[in-house]
């Protein structure tokens, strides 16, 4: 995509997480190299599992690496499965099995983080990616951006990504810092080992008990050799926001006390549960500034209650390296170019996610029962089409925007 007479652009990518890695595997496909820094001593992926929906796995598979994703994943026949609280009623499902490749011409999968992790690595040069590399500050000298690290090292490049989460470090250099308010949420993750979870949890379903205050959610990863949950609940006084904040699973029961017993012996399988209060952040009204850009987290971090967080950091990837490769003369207008396409549908997606805590935790009474009337007659398959047809081609030719 690259004219002959055109000097390659030095691409340093902060951060080398799953929005950074799809960065630098969608740059070198478009004919530009990106350097990942990242800041671990190793690439690994904490946390647990997420949805591959057809909007991601048509650029995974763009990128030559759905194959191999696909070796460990789980392909799903059932998604978006509600169920009450306390009995396990079915509100609503959607069936994957044979509608979603039929609309979408993907299917839609569930991995653990790290499945995905190393097959995007897969896509990325070694030598492209340099770990024990922690961002300390970005300054911008004379429009030319140099990175410093926290071992005295310097770096610098003609363009920076900042794809490094939600504590950017990047961002600062973008946009006037804004601290982020606290939801009233704390969310739970762990793990049950596949020979401990009851069938139910290995069937091939993505399922959501909501109730009052709280909800569930669970669905099998690595090939059905485990359960991943993912809980939400009131924060208390929790203000930890880390992957790596622990509870126990005495605590993790108590919050579902009450429910239907197969999703309390669900959790009492569960391995040590990760605990971290959710926070909340509003869009931003902007993610670039000069030859400076943000990706993933760093621009738009959302609840996951839609479980769009990688796939959108996926599609900022794609969207990014083609506007880069179609304008590297300037950078700074390819990344407006690339701003402008993006940020309408993130923000949309902030927005919606954000909402879908309210829906999902109202309380038993009219309210409650007007939601569970609505869900049996609506398909949330037809209804979130907007988010799994994108395809960034498509947005881009002609330039139709990104909602």
């Amino acid at each position: 995509m690259l004219g002959p007479n055109v000097e390659t652009p030095k691409i340093a990518i902060v951060g080398g997480g799953i929005g950074g890695l799809a960065a630098a595997a969608f740059l070198r496909r478009a004919g530009l190299r990106g350097t990942v820094y990242e800041q671990a001593p190793a690439l690994k992926e904490v946390g647990a599992g997420l949805v591959v929906a057809p909007n991601a796995a048509r650029l995974l598979r763009r990128l030559g690496v759905l194959g191999r994703l696909r070796r460990s994943a789980v392909r799903l026949d059932v998604g978006w499965e509600f169920r009450r609280w306390q009995d396990g009623t079915v509100l609503s499902a959607e069936d994957l099995a044979t509608a979603c490749e039929r609309l979408y011409g993907e299917h839609t999968y569930t991995v653990h983080r790290a499945e995905l992790l190393d097959v995007l690595k897969t896509a990325v040069p070694e030598d492209a990616i340099r770990l024990g590399k922690r961002c300390t500050a970005l300054e911008l000298r004379d429009g030319r951006p140099s990175l410093r690290f926290d071992d005295g090292e310097r770096a610098e490049a003609d363009i920076v990504i900042g794809a490094d989460g939600v504590h950017s470090v990047v961002r600062g250099a973008v946009t006037e810092p804004r601290p982020a308010a606290y939801s009233g949420l704390c969310a739970f993750r762990a793990l049950v080992p596949g020979d401990r979870a009851p069938s139910f949890a290995l069937r091939r379903a993505q399922t959501l008990w909501i109730g009052p205050g709280r909800h569930l959610v669970h669905y099998p990863v690595s090939g059905g050799r485990a359960v991943n949950l993912v809980a939400f609940a009131p924060a208390g006084d929790d203000s930890v926001e880390s992957w790596t904040a622990r509870a126990t699973v005495e605590e993790f029961l108590l919050e579902f006390d009450g429910w239907d017993p197969r999703l309390v012996d669900l959790v009492r399988a569960a391995e040590t549960p990760g605990r971290w209060a959710l926070l909340d952040r509003a869009p931003l009204p902007r993610w670039s500034r000069g030859p400076v850009t943000l990706l993933g987290d760093a621009a738009h971090p959302m609840f996951p209650f839609f479980a769009q967080g990688a796939a959108q950091a996926i599609e900022d990837a794609a969207v990014l390296a083609r506007c880069l490769a179609e304008d590297v003369a300037d950078p700074a207008r390819a990344l407006r170019r690339y701003e402008s396409l993006r940020l309408p549908r993130t923000s949309r997606l902030q927005a919606v996610s954000h909402a879908r805590a309210d829906v999902n935790h109202l309380p038993d009474g009219p309210g409650q029962r007007a939601r569970d009337r609505s869900f049996a007659g609506t398909d949330p398959l037809v209804g979130n089409a907007w988010i799994y047809e994108y395809d960034p081609d498509a947005a881009m030719a002609p330039e139709a925007g990104a909602g």
